[in-house]
C-alpha cells in the first residue's frame, strides 16, 4: 500500500515549525535523563526563536540535580499550574485539563502530573500537529475546532503557569531553563484576570467571611473538598500553605 501524500500550505509548514518549538520548551521543561540532551539539540537545528536556541545551548551542561534544585518537589520554582491558581478548585482544574486531553487523544509519555508546564506546553505542540494535518486533508472544520481549542487552552490553562514561571526566572541568567521561559510566555499572549474561582483552601473559609477579611473562627471553618494525592506531587512546601 503507497503512502498517502499531502500538498501542504504555507501555513501547515508554519503549524509544523511552531509543533517543533512547543515540544522543544516542553522537553526543556522536563527532567533531564537518557537521551534528553540529544533530543534536545536535535530539535533546536533550524530553530530561530533567539530564547529557545539560548536555552538549549545552556541545556547541553544541564544536570539532574539542576533540574530538581529549580524544579523538583521541592524546588525553588512550581512548574505546576495549580501552584499559580490559588483560588480554583485543584479537582476541577484538574479535570479541566483532563477533558482538553481526552478530547483531542493526547496521551503524554510524561513522569510529571497533568497540569505541569512541560505536559501542557506538549500539549500545544500536539495541537499544532493536529491542525496541520487537517490542513492538509483539506478538513476545515476539524482545523478550525483544533485551533480555537489551542487559543482557550493557552488563554485558560497555560499562560497562568507560564506567567508564573517566568517571573520567577526573570532575573536569572545562565539557566537553561529561564531562558525557555523567556520563550514560552512570549508563545503565551496576556494573562486572563478572570481565571480564579470561589474556591478557599480547608480551613481558610468562614460563613459570612472572605479570604480577605482576617475573621473566621477556625472551628466554624467549611472543609472543602480532598485534594487528591496525585495533585499534591511535585508542588513545593510553600505552595500548600
Amino acid at each position: 500500500m503507497s503512502p498517502v501524500r499531502f500538498a501542504l500550505d504555507p501555513r501547515a509548514v508554519e503549524l509544523l515549525r511552531e509543533a517543533r518549538d512547543w515540544r522543544l520548551i516542553s522537553l526543556l521543561f522536563e527532567r533531564p535523563r537518557d537521551e534528553w540532551w540529544a533530543e534536545v539539540a536535535k530539535l533546536s537545528l533550524g530553530c530561530v526563536d533567539v530564547e529557545l536556541l539560548r536555552a538549549a545551548e545552556l541545556a547541553s551542561s544541564a544536570t539532574e540535580g539542576d533540574y530538581l534544585e529549580w524544579l523538583g518537589p521541592a524546588g525553588i520554582v512550581s512548574p505546576r499550574e495549580a501552584g499559580y491558581r490559588k483560588t480554583t478548585d485543584p479537582a476541577r482544574l484538574l479535570a479541566e485539563v483532563h477533558a482538553y486531553y481526552a478530547a483531542f487523544a493526547y496521551q503524554p509519555r510524561a513522569e510529571d502530573p497533568p497540569d505541569h508546564v512541560a505536559v501542557e506546553a506538549g500539549f500545544l505542540g500536539w495541537l499544532c500537529l493536529k491542525e496541520a494535518y487537517a490542513r492538509a486533508d483539506e478538513n476545515s472544520e476539524s482545523a478550525s475546532v483544533t485551533r480555537d481549542a489551542k487559543r482557550d487552552f493557552i488563554a485558560l490553562h497555560l499562560a497562568c503557569v507560564a506567567h508564573g514561571v517566568a517571573r520567577r526566572f526573570e532575573a536569572t541568567e545562565g539557566c537553561h531553563l529561564a531562558h525557555a521561559a523567556r520563550a514560552l510566555v512570549a508563545r503565551a499572549g496576556p494573562l486572563c484576570k478572570a481565571l480564579e474561582g470561589d474556591w478557599v483552601p480547608n480551613g481558610l473559609a468562614a460563613d459570612g467571611c472572605s479570604l480577605t477579611c482576617g475573621t473566621g473562627d477556625s472551628a466554624d471553618a467549611e472543609l472543602g473538598d480532598e485534594i487528591p494525592p496525585e495533585f499534591l506531587a511535585g508542588l513545593p512546601d510553600s505552595e500548600l500553605q
